[in-house]
């Protein structure tokens, strides 16, 4: 009798454990039983944004990294509470396309209410604004649900665009992510703009003596000044990918290799030799016999930052709207 007893409590604890590892798995399709339909909304108001707006893809990329970088994927970048909102923080200043995810949520409730998650929007949204760039089209797992807390104070240790290499390095370890990811990871910015508040440093007072940095190309140096003079608008906008700032390439790693880098986080990737020599591989300055993906390595990264924090079950909630908490 005894035996049967333990043998019975065995076989509950590991049929819990199976649930709970089951539970913190996102997988492809989660809701093609619950709301088959929800890629191809979402898909469709990144499309019709995307015609209003050429910037809403590089605008759906970004929100997704900040998103995962602070928390884990959980949807915490949308939520308004006010003055302690994660998107106050320095580091997501220039953040937009929430009115993007909120359209995208208010089609989902009409269409499947109380099924699909903020966070898996984000996520979703991010694929798309690839693929609509001509980018890659990859297979998003899905079934992550939205946290419960969005406060500035826990985005300290989100990648800045003045770190060093180093620094990025770190912060990147801490996501579970290696020095391949960072570099790929950076390829993002083949798409979208950056205002010249983060660029004004690197272009009138870089460190250690000030002036503009002697690694920005002398034909690039000049457009940039003009774009962002010193007492300019510093929210004035420029391509993060000069020349083909609309388009998912590789013109962005050549770009960093050739001096073209807006950011100073790109230029820096040539300075340590392990980020020198991943880009390279891309562009054929290495002796490997067969390069290496850029796209396949791009999702494959994507992946694995959309597994950052993930919640699922208990752990988080489905908001009926993506700026708020539910009651």
């Amino acid at each position: 009798m005894n035996n049967m007893l333990i043998g019975m409590f065995v076989m509950i604890i590991s049929c819990s454990i199976l649930i709970g590892i089951s539970e913190a798995r996102l997988k492809i399709g989660f809701y093609d039983n619950t709301c088959p339909d929800a890629e191809f909304i979402i898909r469709d108001v990144i499309r019709d944004a995307t015609d209003s707006d050429p910037k809403v893809p590089a605008q759906m990329l970004r929100l997704h990294f900040h998103d995962c970088f602070v928390q884990g994927c959980d949807g915490s970048i949308l939520i308004d509470n006010g003055r302690v909102s994660e998107k106050r923080a320095r580091g997501h200043q220039g953040l937009k396309g929430f009115d993007v995810v909120e359209e995208a949520k208010a089609r989902l409730e009409f269409e499947c209410p109380g099924v699909v998650s903020c966070a898996d929007i984000v996520a979703i949204a991010a694929r798309d604004a690839v693929s609509i760039s001509f980018g890659p089209f990859y297979e998003v797992e899905t079934g992550r649900r939205d946290g419960f807390v969005s406060n500035k104070s826990l985005a300290a240790r989100m990648p800045d665009f003045g770190d060093s290499v180093k620094l990025l390095k770190h912060k990147f370890f801490e996501k579970g992510l290696n020095v391949k990811d960072l570099v790929v990871l950076n390829g993002a910015h083949t798409i979208g703009t950056t205002a010249c508040f983060f660029l004004m440093d690197r272009l009138y007072n870089s460190s250690p003596h000030g002036g503009p940095d002697p690694s920005i190309d002398e034909d690039l140096l000049p457009e940039l000044m003009d774009a962002c003079p010193p007492n300019g608008d510093i929210n004035f906008r420029v391509p993060m990918d000069h020349n083909s700032g609309e388009t998912f390439d590789t013109q962005i790693l050549e770009n960093i290799r050739n001096g073209f880098a807006v950011l100073q986080s790109d230029a820096e990737l040539m300075d340590d030799p392990v980020t020198r020599r991943i880009l390279d591989s891309y562009l054929g300055f290495t002796n490997q016999s067969v390069l290496p993906s850029f796209e396949a390595d791009f999702v494959e990264s994507m992946v694995k930052m959309g597994r950052i924090g993930v919640k699922t079950g208990r752990r988080g909630e489905i908001r009926r709207v993506c700026n708020t908490f539910n009651d």
